[in-house]
């Protein structure tokens, strides 16, 4: 007999799903006293599954990341019990400090925040010497790569 843990799991579209329609991610790094600092971001999906996010260079949750690179991210849907779906998604953090990186993901992520999303390819090597706009220099590029998911849907019981 499957267990109940098992018999709400999203498959793995489903949580791909889930990623690629959701606005917000809670990001849980790990202050210096060892408690947990929770924020939200907005986000972008990549096609290699990794999650990506800019943030200002000196917050505390890149001065958290750069010294452990351990990272759990939260996204959920639903307001009735049997319509919360979500995942919960342990991870590990990369922090990029290159301006036209971090000027692609900031446009990706306004994209999708305008519902405007067709391709979410990450391109970190364009060579365009279009300008920047100023906050691709003072925010970084967080990229998480997923190591563990644990995901479940209500209305599936």
């Amino acid at each position: 007999m499957p267990s109940r843990r098992n018999a709400i799991a999203l498959s793995t579209q489903e949580i791909r799903t889930l990623m690629e329609t959701e606005r917000v991610v809670q990001v849980a790094s790990i202050n210096p006293d060892g408690t947990p600092h929770l924020a939200p971001m907005w986000f972008i999906l990549g096609d290699d599954d990794s999650i990506s996010f800019t943030t200002y260079g000196r917050s505390q949750k890149i001065k958290n990341l750069e010294r452990d690179s351990r990272v759990t991210l939260l996204a959920e849907a639903g307001h009735e019990y049997n319509e919360i779906i979500g995942v919960s998604i342990d991870g590990t953090a990369e922090v990029i400090r290159e301006p036209k990186q971090t000027a692609n993901i900031m446009k990706l992520i306004g994209l999708k925040h305008s519902d405007q999303m067709t391709n979410r390819t990450i391109d970190s090597n364009s060579d365009s010497d279009e300008e920047l706009p100023p906050a691709a220099y003072k925010r970084v590029v967080v990229k998480i790569t997923p190591k563990r998911y644990r995901s479940w849907d209500h209305g599936k019981v």
